[in-house]
């Protein structure tokens, strides 16, 4: 049967009318195939779109990694601001739409593989599109190759490590001193394994190797750069996945909170804003994990020039803050987990903050927390999209709000 796709869904599948779904196919292009369900599974392209460009990579067709190499940089920048501003419509939300900013291909600096043993050794890559299998990866376009240039140590941990059943989650991080490596799902650690790993980790030149949440050695400080201080997260932690997309949120922030002298930063992690922020302000931040806000305060210690940085550690699920803890509150950063924040929204649109800087990975779970605000006396200023999981369906944005 042949169809004409007509636009691009929220994965990135190709959509017909009826609708009839199809992967790798882009609006405008006519294809043909079987139609099972409501989906052409292997379709076959009749007349190809002006936006379809030849995939850098040669596992793209198989590895799950990416899924949108076959469409131009202009078609997906368009595409994921499509999906915000669809997402903020539905809430009868419209704003000030700033230009999406796109990280470059190879700039992926925190990256999570995954490893198996075989019985000639070991595969090491990303899952396959909608399977559990293995596509062992000879190039990357996503990774920093710094981060690339640790496969040969990886398929060596992962035999030491993993299971013939099981699967070894090999989480990396490029750090000021090197790459620091979390591994996870692997055997428990003994003496032999441990000497072991000391020395792969060292000839590697690793800053710091982790072996299910515990260090086993760390070479070199295995720290980030917050502004002008320099943190040690815990092993794995949560880090934004590029550098330029982490200082496009931060420049939002920074400009979103403005002169603010007293700020709040909701799910402050281990500092990415609360530090850079602290230049010009008094900074209270929250989060839930005590070790991440462990090494903040290390880290506002040692660091020069940055006004008083306070911590709490609480679930701001099951205990949001309340008004009255934002009492002479200038701003509020808060970059919640994908499933946003609405009791916590609800709180401070209570308490009537005067700027409220949000950080968002997902476009519905944002709009649904605006919409409280707006009903609140709140106005969405503008949006920034942040495009640092490049050819992915994933979505970062930063939006202002003001009384």
């Amino acid at each position: 049967m042949s169809v004409t796709i007509e636009r691009l869904g929220h994965l990135g599948d190709g959509i017909a009318a009826g609708p009839v779904f199809a992967n790798m196919t882009l609006p405008g292009e006519v294809i043909e195939g079987d139609i099972v369900g409501d989906r052409i599974a292997a379709p076959r392209i009749v007349t190809p779109a002006s936006d379809r460009v030849r995939p850098p990579c040669r596992h793209f067709k198989s590895c799950g990694g990416c899924l949108m190499q076959h469409a131009s940089d202009d078609l997906v920048a368009q595409w994921k601001t499509d999906i915000v501003t669809a997402a903020l419509a539905a809430q009868g939300i419209a704003t000030e739409m700033r230009p999406i900013l796109t990280s470059p291909s190879h700039s992926r600096r925190r990256a999570t593989l995954t490893g198996r043993r075989t019985k000639k050794g070991a595969l090491v890559g990303f899952h396959a599109r909608g399977s559990d299998a293995i596509i062992e990866i000879t190039e990357c376009h996503l990774l920093h190759p710094d981060l690339f240039a640790q496969m040969d140590l990886l398929k060596q941990i992962t035999i030491l490590g993993a299971s013939r059943k099981g699967e070894a989650s090999l989480t990396m991080t490029q750090s000021l001193g090197g790459v620091d490596l979390a591994v996870t799902g692997v055997r428990e650690l003994d003496g032999p394994l441990r000497m072991e790993l000391t020395s792969l980790g060292a000839q590697a030149g690793l800053a710091r190797l982790s072996w299910n949440g515990d260090t086993i050695a760390e070479w070199q400080s295995a720290s980030q750069a917050f502004g002008p201080a320099k943190v040690t997260p815990p092993p794995g932690a949560f880090l934004q996945a590029t550098a330029d997309g982490e200082a496009a949120l931060l420049a939002a922030a920074q400009e979103a909170v403005g002169e603010a002298k007293k700020v709040v930063d909701l799910f402050s992690g281990c500092g990415t804003f609360s530090l850079p922020l602290a230049r010009k302000a008094e900074v209270h931040a929250v989060e839930g994990i005590s070790d991440m806000l462990t090494a903040l305060d290390k880290g506002w210690r040692a660091a020069q020039g940055l006004k008083r940085v306070s911590t709490e550690t609480r679930d701001l699920y099951r205990r949001p803050l309340t008004p009255d803890e934002f009492k002479k509150v200038d701003a509020v950063v808060i970059d919640p987990p994908r499933a946003g924040a609405e009791a916590q929204i609800r709180e401070i649109a209570q308490a009537a903050v005067p700027r409220i800087s949000y950080v968002s990975c997902n476009a519905q779970s944002f709009a649904r927390d605006v919409k409280i605000l707006i009903e609140a006396g709140y106005t969405l200023q503008w949006v920034q999209v942040v495009d640092q999981f490049r050819w992915s369906n994933h979505v970062e944005l930063a939006g202002l709000l003001t009384r």
